[in-house]
């Protein structure tokens, strides 16, 4: 099926800022985008970071600080894969070397400090995919959604007061994930409401996370607990520090954000921005 994804966001500056923007789909998904379009004041320079994510450079100039991503998706029409009894959890000193990064505490993701909470409350679980789905239904039933938090949260406040938004409830199966000794890394994207019953809240970005078990990365969301269909990864990173959706070099602020995901009928491919 095809997905139209994208977002406007419409920003406040007094003087020209530079921003890099994260609203692409990732490099990994590149290969399935139909159509694209990007606007703004000023052209804006393309490239991929050392996560794989496809980035933006731009100028925000004051009077017109507004910039526009639209694109077709093609993607599967069956809920994403979990993983199974063969899909196993790697020995530490079995991993490629690679993956070992995706084991170290990161500023938002303090996973040293979760060693005995994590053993704790998940060491009697299955290795592997039991373990991690231990983990997401721990999440899922202790910590309630919609309690606000800031961009400087870290898993230790979600944690303390079992409250949180999307992106805490990613942090926190991030951490034990890795207090357990299991690769795990933070991811944020586009993500529709195709097979879920309304009524629907209003579109926003969403945070997952995934671990590493078998031979691939798996996707794993504790706020909605259940396989999803149409998520569109746009960033990977150790915590969200590393994928913001926007980050300034001075004065600019988010005024206003509109994001949309949708399925569409199917249609030719057009050009790309």
């Amino acid at each position: 099926m095809n997905l139209h994804v994208g977002c406007r966001l419409g920003n406040t500056v007094k003087e020209v800022t530079h921003a890099v923007v994260l609203v692409d789909p990732h490099s990994s998904v590149q290969a399935a985008i139909l159509e694209e379009r990007w606007e703004s004041a000023r052209p804006a320079l393309r490239f991929t970071d050392l996560y794989g994510n496809v980035c933006r450079r731009v100028d925000l100039v004051a009077g017109n600080a507004d910039f526009e991503y639209d694109a077709t998706i093609r993607i599967s029409p069956d809920p994403e894969p979990m993983p199974g009894p063969d899909d196993a959890q790697h020995r530490i000193e079995q991993l490629p070397p690679e993956l070992l990064h995706w084991l170290l505490p990161s500023r938002l993701c303090e996973s040293d400090r979760f060693t005995d909470e994590a053993w704790e409350l998940f060491g009697e679980s299955p290795r592997g995919a039991e373990r991690v789905q231990a983990v997401c239904d721990w999440i899922h039933e202790h910590v309630a959604y919609g309690v606000a938090s800031l961009p400087t949260t870290t898993v230790l406040e979600t944690f303390e007061r079992r409250g949180g938004m999307c992106r805490d409830f990613a942090h926190l199966g991030v951490t034990f994930c890795r207090a357990l000794g299991i690769p795990a890394r933070y991811v944020f994207g586009y993500m529709p409401d195709i097979g879920i019953p309304g009524p629907y809240p209003t579109m926003d970005f969403h945070a997952w996370f995934e671990v590493y078990l078998g031979e691939r990365w798996w996707t794993h969301d504790a706020r909605f607990n259940t396989p999803r269909i149409g998520r569109v990864p746009i960033g990977h990173g150790r915590d969200a520090i590393d994928v913001a959706m926007m980050t300034t070099y001075g004065g600019a602020t988010l005024e206003t954000m509109v994001v949309w995901a949708d399925e569409v009928e199917p249609a030719l491919a057009g050009g790309r921005a």
